[in-house]
Formats: C-alpha cells, sequence, structure tokens
C-alpha cells in the first residue's frame, strides 16, 4: 500500500512518470522505499532545500500506520 501511494505522489510530480520505480526492502528498523525517477526529474522529486522530499516523506509517515517506515531518493548516475 505504502508503494502504491508514494509510487502514485512521484508520479504526479515528474515529466517523466513511466521511469518512476519505487521499491520496498525489509530492514531491521522497519521498511525502506527507494524512489528512482528519470535524471532529469531528480530535483522535481527533491525540490527547493528538500522540501518536496521532506513533504513525500511527511504524508507516507502518516500513512504508514505507526510502523517505521524510510523513503530514500536514489540518484541512479550512482548505479543500482
Amino acid at each position: 500500500m505504502l508503494v502504491d501511494a508514494l509510487e502514485h505522489l512521484v508520479r504526479g510530480i515528474v515529466a517523466h512518470p513511466d521511469d518512476v520505480v519505487v521499491r520496498s526492502r525489509s530492514l531491521r528498523r522497519g521498511s525502506l522505499l527507494e524512489v528512482r525517477v528519470h535524471p532529469e526529474d531528480l530535483g522535481r522529486v527533491i525540490g527547493r532545500s528538500g522540501r518536496t522530499a521532506t513533504a513525500l516523506r511527511t504524508v507516507v509517515k502518516a500513512i504508514s500506520n505507526g510502523e517505521p517506515v524510510r523513503v530514500d531518493v536514489v540518484d541512479v548516475d550512482r548505479g543500482r
């Protein structure tokens, strides 16, 4: 559910919605959601001073029902 919600939010922000990939991994301290987007859309997802990324994290935390969740925006130039 969290993956679908985050993917929907990010697709609404970016110029290349077909390139949005959200992966979920389980960690000891909860879940990790990795967001990968087209390199041209990275700035849109992060936003000025990280405001958009912070807002996305806030929304995901609000709908996570208290479950610890971390959201990372991954730079695709660093590899997979």
